[in-house]
């Protein structure tokens, strides 16, 4: 599939697990954005949350970490991340979901923000796509950032770009193709749905 999509223009891949990282650094010359999801009892922060996962991504040939950088009780400051993304000799990519999160990974050293945790944390808005507010809110405050979360159409990938974006991750609507028939077959039924009453009544 990394293939696949550099084949198709991707300049870059965003992917998880240490395993994928690996595979994905041996197959495709783009940059990769490495990250890994742990889940702890600890806490809710769960992309790359500690300076071992930072070093194995890493060591598993990322050019870019993504963590968690939101305010939520976390098991390892995001200062601290960012210096161990650094050491690595690595770009630090923030996932943040407001711009107060976004400004102080910025303040700490980080690289480029994404708003990849934005409907994601208890106190962030929740859309069905990607949240264009936000994107509008980090261009004012002239936080760099790249647009990730629910970015379903070309349509909203170009709007991403006019809101102020750097680039933009597409997820779920090329890699999921599960999802991607799910909404195909929910819309369809949804009309067909809706259809049918007024046939009914003709």
């Amino acid at each position: 599939m990394a293939e696949a999509v550099v084949a198709g223009g991707a300049s870059a891949i965003r992917t998880e697990g240490l395993a994928n990282v690996r595979a994905i650094r041996a197959r495709v010359p783009v940059p990769i954005i490495g990250l890994v999801k742990r889940h702890r009892p600890d806490t809710d922060v769960y992309i790359t949350p500690t300076i071992e996962d930072v070093n194995d991504i890493a060591a598993a040939g990322a050019d870019i970490i993504a963590f968690d950088a939101t305010a939520r009780p976390r098991p390892v400051p995001v200062a601290r991340l960012i210096d161990a993304v650094h050491r690595q000799g690595r770009l630090a990519m923030a996932d943040i979901s407001t711009v107060g999160e976004a400004k102080s990974a910025l303040a700490a050293g980080a690289d480029v923000m994404s708003t990849t945790m934005a409907g994601y944390t208890s106190y962030s808005q929740s859309d069905a796509g990607p949240d264009f507010a936000l994107m509008q809110a980090l261009n004012r405050a002239g936080i760099p950032f790249a647009a990730e979360g629910r970015v379903w159409t070309l349509a909203e990938g170009l709007k991403c770009f006019d809101l102020g974006a750097s680039f933009i991750v597409v997820g779920s609507a090329i890699t999921r193709p599960t999802v991607i028939t799910q909404r195909f077959a929910e819309g369809i039924a949804a009309r067909t749905h809706a259809a049918a009453p007024r046939k009914a009544l003709s």
